[in-house]
């Protein structure tokens, strides 16, 4: 297909979000891919994991254009798991996501083409497929090539170019979508306080605890430095116990990306909030941060809107927030900590 070549120097952008252009989706496919994925999922051991019952469900689920099924089918067979490799048969099936319109799949077909799987290797013509799949609202390619432009010059052999004002637009609108590499990525780059480059700490802090929330290791490790440290962007304040926290966090996202800590600011709140009680357990603080869903007393009728199906690795999912008050009282943990500490336990 004709491609619109790179241009790290646009000088504008238009913000458009993925949900407002994919198709909806199948319920009985969304749950198909759903178990898919619960059968690869990260956290458990490689031997464990079933690909090829994966396979057989991403199929299915494919054959009703759920688009990321599809997707998820074609990595299966670019990487041969569950099923003999076949690079031809995953371009296949994602220029059939293509033809649906999807965002993500020009994303991977950049990715196919910078990695030379199933096509020649041409990153001009990947950059090419990521600017598209970035103007039609792919938060992925936004996130990258944010990335790559927010230098302060260019150097194109080292693989970034100074184009900051697109590029902060680019990653302002990834996050937007809940995009937590873009959430980094914005946030590390507006640390400051030069107002000429829109640095700005408050807002970066706030940016990257986003992150966290979309489950992005790199920004919980960033405010654990940041914290551990008392970095500008903290208020030149070390605060070991909002920083311990953050290493949980980090350590538990960088084993499952597929975790998402909606409710993140119930267990380490950005300051000057008081920090809750904590028993020191780990799975405490991460269970605390997850969506929380009620379990009924008597059987309901299931939502029948197709939105309300979407829990897969791309989406936070709905739930009620954990209550204000506590529930069950946890003894609290022994810790000094520059930040106070509330009057309310973990639930």
């Amino acid at each position: 297909m004709s491609l619109t070549a790179f241009n790290p120097h646009r000088g504008a952008f238009e913000c458009r979000h993925e949900a407002a252009v994919v198709p909806p989706v199948d319920p009985d496919a969304d749950r198909w891919n759903q178990q898919a994925m619960a059968l690869t999922s990260s956290l458990l051991w490689p031997n464990q994991r079933d690909y090829k019952g994966a396979v057989d469900l991403w199929t299915k689920a494919a054959e009703r254009k759920h688009w990321k099924a599809m997707l998820n089918l074609a990595n299966a067979y670019a990487q041969g798991q569950g099923v003999e490799r076949d690079s031809e048969h995953a371009i296949q099936i994602t220029e059939q996501a293509m033809k649906l319109g999807i965002p993500a799949a020009y994303d991977l077909m950049g990715t196919y083409h910078m990695d030379g799987m199933g096509v020649k290797q041409d990153a001009s013509r990947a950059y090419a497929f990521w600017q598209l799949a970035a103007d039609m609202g792919s938060p992925s390619s936004m996130a990258y090539l944010g990335g790559k432009m927010d230098a302060l010059y260019d150097d194109p052999k080292a693989g970034f170019w100074g184009n900051r004002k697109i590029a902060l637009r680019m990653l302002e609108c990834a996050v937007a979508q809940g995009n937590g590499l873009a959430a980094y990525e914005l946030g590390t780059t507006i640390v400051g306080d030069r107002a000429e480059l829109s640095e700005n700490n408050e807002r970066a802090l706030k940016t990257l605890h986003e992150g966290v929330k979309f489950g992005n290791a790199q920004s919980a490790a960033y405010l654990f430095g940041a914290f551990d440290d008392g970095d500008p962007v903290v208020g030149n304040v070390k605060d070991r116990a909002r920083a311990e926290r953050y290493s949980v966090l980090a350590d538990r996202l960088d084993r499952d990306p597929d975790l998402r800590l909606p409710n993140l600011d119930k267990v380490v709140p950005l300051p000057p909030a008081k920090l809750p009680k904590w028993d020191g357990n780990k799975e405490t603080l991460i269970d605390a941060a997850k969506a929380v869903t009620s379990v009924p007393v008597s059987p309901v009728k299931p939502a029948s809107h197709p939105v309300s199906l979407r829990t897969d690795r791309a989406y936070v999912p709905d739930g009620p927030m954990l209550p204000e008050r506590p529930q069950v009282a946890v003894p609290p943990h022994a810790q000094t900590t520059a930040a106070p500490v509330g009057g309310y336990p973990l639930t």
